[in-house]
Parts: C-alpha cells; sequence; structure tokens
C-alpha cells in the first residue's frame, strides 16, 4: 500500500472517529435537552454541565432564577451546593493530617475538649467524615456504637469545621475560600450571613408552581457541611483538581479514593454502595464512578466523575420538590442518559 494511500485511510479514519465522537455528544445533547425542558412530572430549573479533559462538551440553563420577576438563571449563576460542601471540608481535614495538625484515629476529644459526653474519648474523625459516628445530639448519648452503621447528617461536619479551626488556627471561611483561589474557583465561596452575595434564591416546587424558600436554614455553623456557594463550571475546576491529585499527597489521595462503609441513595439504585469521605463509588452499567448529591433549602445538587473518560456531570437547581418521590428526578435521569453515553464507547 503507497503512502499516499496509508496517508488518505488514517485521516478518512480520524474523521470517522471524530464524526462519531461527535454524533454521540448530540446525542446526549439532545435527550438532555428533552429532559430539561420537559413539564412532567415536573419542570427542571437549574444548569446542566457536561466537560471532558476539562473542556465543556454541554452547558445549559433552563427556568428562572427569580420567578415573581420573571429573570430567567445563567449557566454562571451561584447556586447553594449543600452537601456537596462536605467533599470540600473532608479534603481541608485530609490536608491538615497531611501536615500532621490531627490524626485521623485519635478520638475527637482531643481537638473538641467542649464536647462532655463520653463518646467524645471513642469517636475519631474518621466516624465524622464517613457518618459512622452515631451522634444525634452533643447532650445525649450516640445512637450507635461508632464504626458499626452509618447515618448521614450535618452535624458531623459541623464538629469536623470546629475542629479545623481549633487545629489550623484559621476559621473554615479562610481555609475554604484559599482552597477556592488556589484552583481558580473565582465564583465559589462560602456562605457568610453578613455578606451572602449574588446568590439564586432556592425554590419548593409542587404541580410546577415554585415558592421561594423566604428563610433559609444557612447560617456561619452550618457551613462546613451545607454552606458553600458554587456554579456548575467551578464544580468541574473542583472535579479535576480533586480527581486528578492536585489537593492531596498520594497517601491521602488514596484514602479520600477509598470507601470505608456502605451507603444507598436512589439516584444510583436500590442496593448499598462505596461511601468515603464524603464520595459515592457507583458500580453501574459496567462502569465505576464518583458521585455526591445535595438537597435542601430548595435546592438539588448532583456532581458525578466518571474516571474512566474523565468526564464530569454537575447539575445544579434552583428548587426542591416538595413530593420526595420527586427528589432528584431529573438528576437521575440526565446521569443516565451521560451513563448510558458512555458506557457503549
Amino acid at each position: 500500500m503507497s503512502k499516499t494511500i496509508l496517508f488518505f485511510t488514517f485521516v478518512i479514519s480520524a474523521l470517522l472517529s471524530v464524526s462519531a465522537q461527535a454524533q454521540k455528544a448530540t446525542s446526549y445533547s439532545k435527550k438532555i435537552d428533552s429532559i430539561i425542558t420537559a413539564s412532567t412530572p415536573l419542570k427542571f430549573n437549574g444548569v446542566v454541565l457536561v466537560s471532558q479533559n476539562g473542556k465543556t462538551k454541554y452547558l445549559k440553563a433552563n427556568g428562572y432564577k427569580d420567578f415573581e420577576k420573571k429573570v430567567a438563571l445563567k449557566a454562571d449563576d451561584q447556586f447553594e451546593i449543600m452537601s456537596n460542601s462536605k467533599q470540600i471540608t473532608a479534603v481541608l481535614i485530609l490536608q491538615a493530617a497531611e501536615q500532621e495538625k490531627l490524626d485521623l484515629r485519635t478520638p475527637i476529644k482531643k481537638y473538641l475538649p467542649k464536647l462532655t459526653q463520653p463518646w467524645a474519648d471513642t469517636i475519631t474523625i474518621h466516624n465524622l467524615l464517613n457518618h459512622t459516628h452515631g451522634i444525634t445530639d452533643l447532650e445525649k448519648p450516640t445512637a450507635f456504637k461508632a464504626g458499626t452503621q452509618f447515618k448521614y447528617g450535618n452535624l458531623s461536619y459541623m464538629l469536623l469545621g470546629e475542629i479545623l479551626q481549633n487545629t489550623t488556627g484559621k476559621s473554615f471561611t479562610e481555609l475554604a475560600n484559599s482552597l477556592f483561589k488556589r484552583i481558580k474557583m473565582e465564583k465559589t465561596f462560602v456562605y457568610n450571613s453578613k455578606n451572602n452575595q449574588a446568590l439564586v434564591p432556592g425554590y419548593r416546587s409542587e404541580h410546577n408552581q415554585f415558592e421561594k424558600v423566604e428563610k433559609s436554614f444557612l447560617n456561619d455553623d452550618i457551613a462546613p457541611a451545607a454552606g458553600i456557594i458554587s456554579t456548575v463550571e467551578d464544580l468541574a475546576k473542583w472535579d479535576q483538581a480533586l480527581f486528578k491529585g492536585k489537593l492531596l499527597s498520594p497517601q491521602f489521595q488514596k484514602l479520600i479514593l477509598t470507601p470505608s462503609t456502605f451507603s444507598q441513595h436512589d439516584v444510583f439504585g436500590k442496593e448499598s454502595m462505596g461511601f468515603g469521605y464524603n464520595i459515592r463509588f457507583i458500580k453501574e452499567a459496567g462502569l465505576s464512578y464518583y458521585a455526591v448529591t445535595g438537597l435542601g433549602d430548595g435546592f438539588t445538587c448532583l456532581n458525578v466523575y466518571f474516571p474512566s473518560t474523565d468526564t464530569s456531570l454537575v447539575i445544579l437547581e434552583n428548587q426542591m420538590p416538595r413530593n420526595s418521590q420527586h427528589w432528584s428526578f431529573q438528576e437521575a435521569a440526565i446521569k443516565n442518559v451521560v451513563l448510558k453515553s458512555i458506557s457503549s464507547k
């Protein structure tokens, strides 16, 4: 075969490959479009981003930032990311552990001497990170022995915020905002009651009627658990930094990417799957991937990272359905579309 024929064969093959990839992207783009523009069972009100290799492949906003004034959402609007905030707190804790300012297996009494319950001498930072602590109230006995069960909640991450303050001498806000600056998350910040900036308001929805959440549960204390404000593009930057080992040493990177308990979430099926330091470890359709979810205060959030194709799917909605059967409904549907596209390659 001549060099000329070989050259043209290579060019045609390359063009066909590009064309096939474009068709796949177009395929999931159209399917996502149909999900976010549908009216049943409820309207989607938020922003969707799909990025691959750090480059945006799909980015659209649908719905309103302000329903009363009919102000449309923009792709770079800032949302409460709810429990997605915990993943950031976990990284800050591991960075402090790297610096030997705390030890993950040491009982928390050492770092929170104000605690008076006996369980403070047995529960470790590790237990707080993966929600196996059993604490329901700081003044009451635990619901179960540390490490024996999983129970998700905000309290443990609020305690982790205090531990960061006591061990580093810096507030959670200082540490987190410094981290955001480092990885150029320019539209991400920690909620502050004195300056909430221009974040999108949250809404409760039912039968496609939207009611603004007039009194947010956000306060300065809950920030390490659910108080980060961000955008879809900034969270994609977070994925690139976290999952490519830019935030932690190899030792602690391995730790954060290792499940240490089990948890079930309807977005990913009815079976319990791996759970670690606020990262879900999912195996579905022949793929292993990472995910984090958030819900509450009039917001719904999902951030999924598929390492096999270096793909992030980030969804931020400023609505939370009153009907629990509809929680994360579109998030799950969009995730399934992207998952199918990746798994069929």
